[in-house]
Parts: C-alpha cells; structure tokens; sequence
C-alpha cells in the first residue's frame, strides 16, 4: 500500500495506519543529528506516543546517521550537557508504546548509533558500521550507550566498544547481537516493513504490554506480567483470536 508523501526536512516521514517510516535525510553530512533532527524526533514521539503505531527509522543515502552533529556539539557547555538534548529524544524513542525497528546501513556512528540501540529490533546491511567513537573526540556516549549497551551485547563487550572506540562492521555487529540480520541495501527497507507487517498480525495491545514488560526493570518481575495477564485475559481480543484458533483447527 503506497504511504502519504513525507515531509520535509532533515525527518522525512510516511505513515501508515499501522506504521510510521522516519528516514534521517541530511546527506550533505551523512546524516548527522542535529537540534532540527532532535526537534522533529520530539514531534514523532508525541504523535505515537498519542496514536501508537510500529516505527521504522532508516537513513538517506546509504548512511544511518554518521553521528552527532560535531559542529553544534562543539559549542555546547555543562549546561547543555545536563539538559540531555540527545538523551531525552532517545528515551522517548525508546520508551514508544509500539516497537521500533531500525534499517541501518552504512554508518551509525555515537549519536546515531545511540539511536539505534534505543530501537527494540535492529537490522542492518553489509555495509554496516556501528560503535561509538566519543572519546577519541575528548567526549562520552552519553546519549544510552553506558547502560544500553551493556544490556545488548554484554558488559564485556561494552567496556570494549566504549573503551576504545572500536567500530563493528556487519558481521561482527550481527555475532555479538548487536543487529539481528543482514540484508542487502535495496531489500533493507522491505525487510524492515516485513517485520512491521509481522507485528501487525498480532494483536496492538498485546504487542505493546510484550513491549512494557520488556522495558521493566528486573525488580519489577514476574508481578508485571501477571498484571498485563490479567487484563489481557479478559480482552475480548483474546477471546476471538483463540477462538478462531480453535475453530480452524477443527478443519
């Protein structure tokens, strides 16, 4: 089904009733995050976070997001710093009621690679290169690298990638789990909406409470499965998808 055209911008965006595809689109620096980028982020975010729907995020011209951009970084102070300006639009990425799925070719370097562990599933290219370069810049991954990637690929492999900056390409990025799977670039995007199509032949509440209950913290299981058990329970969803269940299996 073909999408609404996107809008302009440095977020290009196409929507479906289901789906929302967000392309990082600013070429002229490999897609660099800058304030406009983080701005339109903010804007996504209040629009899913009102009507949920699976969000793929993408890159324009055979690169995800080569970082952020180091010439607005290069002017920011402590107090910059504090308010989180990249933090706080990844958070929300993360914490959208529906998966996030990132198409990541090419680069996805700090800033953009912190984008893309904010993602709940991860797929890339051949081409891909992903880590987190900061200190080399005099900086840290401060934008969910330190505690989300740890939770990825392992401490150990964290403190590596953190500690030395050290880039993954594909094979390696997909050995240490860190992406799912490979595809080539002009089949990326349609392996992204296949996996979006998956999703949406479950059902959206039940998808978005699988959602909640992985993003809890460990000290809040196994009680809040149970809660988002018992509410499913009673659905009346749950109760026509097993019942057609049941009947097809009568055939």
């Amino acid at each position: 089904m073909p999408m609404p055209a996107s809008s302009a911008g440095p977020l290009q965006i196409k929507r479906r009733a289901d789906r929302v595809v967000a392309t990082l689109t600013r070429p002229e620096v490999r897609n660099a995050i800058d304030q406009d980028t983080i701005d339109r982020l903010h804007e996504l975010c209040d629009e899913l976070e009102r009507e949920p729907r699976t969000l793929i995020l993408t890159g324009s011209d055979g690169v995800f997001a080569s970082g952020a951009d180091i010439a607005q970084l290069r002017e920011r102070r402590a107090a910059d710093a504090r308010r989180g300006i990249n933090t706080r639009a990844f958070q929300r990425v993360r914490g959208l009621p529906m998966p996030v799925i990132a198409a990541i070719d090419g680069y996805a370097l700090g800033g953009g690679a912190e984008l893309a562990y904010a993602a709940d599933i991860r797929i890339g290219t051949p081409a891909l290169q992903i880590g987190n370069p900061e200190t080399g810049l005099g900086i840290i991954a401060a934008a969910g690298a330190t505690w989300r990637l740890p939770e990825i690929v392992g401490e150990a492999r964290a403190a590596e990638m953190l500690l030395t900056g050290r880039i993954l390409d594909a094979a390696t990025a997909v050995a240490w789990g860190l992406v799912s799977s490979l595809y080539e670039p002009a089949d990326l995007l349609a392996a992204a909406h296949a996996i979006a199509d998956r999703i949406a032949r479950n059902d959206p509440l039940a998808t978005r409470y699988t959602k909640t209950a992985l993003l809890a913290p460990r000290t809040a299981h196994p009680e809040i499965e149970l809660e988002l058990q018992a509410k499913l329970f009673e659905s009346p969803e749950k109760e026509r998808r097993m019942a057609a269940f049941l009947e097809s299996r009568k055939r």
